[in-house]
């Protein structure tokens, strides 16, 4: 097989690998805030059953999370699995667990902005909502963006977890090729592919928070 074909059907899996890239990402950053406004409440319960599911999410293996959200309705509730459901498993497993990881992010940034910067907005008139999103949220952008990209370059590597439950992104595509192929190129084009999209990723960060440092 030459090397353009084999490009071609791990491209397959790369569309696989970004899909789950981009659907973790736009549903785990906002869970992951709320989350972390459940983390600071001052009610216990809310705080107690946050504190417990980040615990748990960040204590277990994510490859593990992925056969439970995939086998658990049927093992638990009887509940007849389709192939076509294994791609949601992937992105519910996956968005659950890395909200987990923001969550402390975001709860650590906005720890770490001074109380007196609450206090002066509330003397100038500022709403709760107001101080969070015009004052504080753009300080706990910039600084949380360094541990942000290191869970994003996590994630791109974490998405080849998938094969767990046969979703076929790059890392199966890959793997199936060069076990058919007896040939080391897919795994080294699959690692190429890993490399760049990480790379790409690093440096949008990098830009983002040099954007940003007004903030300081």
């Amino acid at each position: 097989m030459s090397v353009n074909l084999i490009l071609k059907q791990l491209a397959t899996g790369m569309i696989t690998s970004i899909e789950i890239f981009t659907l973790t990402l736009l549903f785990s950053l906002p869970l992951g805030l709320l989350v972390s406004f459940g983390r600071m409440s001052k009610n216990v319960i809310i705080r107690n059953l946050t504190k417990l599911y980040v615990s748990i999410m960040r204590g277990t293996p994510l490859m593990l999370q992925l056969l439970v959200v995939y086998f658990g309705p049927y093992y638990l509730f009887g509940v007849s699995i389709s192939s076509g459901y294994r791609f949601y498993a992937v992105i519910i497993a996956f968005v659950i667990n890395y909200a987990a990881y923001f969550a402390e992010i975001y709860r650590a940034g906005i720890e770490s902005v001074p109380i007196g910067q609450y206090e002066a907005a509330k003397v100038l008139g500022y709403s709760s909502s107001q101080t969070f999103f015009r004052i504080i949220l753009p300080q706990v952008i910039k600084r949380i963006i360094p541990p942000v990209t290191n869970e994003v370059i996590t994630l791109i590597k974490d998405t080849s977890l998938a094969f767990a439950i046969a979703v076929s992104e790059m890392f199966t595509v890959a793997k199936a090729l060069a076990s058919s192929q007896r040939s080391m190129v897919p795994f080294v084009a699959a690692g190429m592919f890993y490399y760049v999209f990480n790379f790409l990723v690093a440096a949008s960060m990098e830009y983002l928070e040099k954007r940003l440092d007004y903030y300081r």
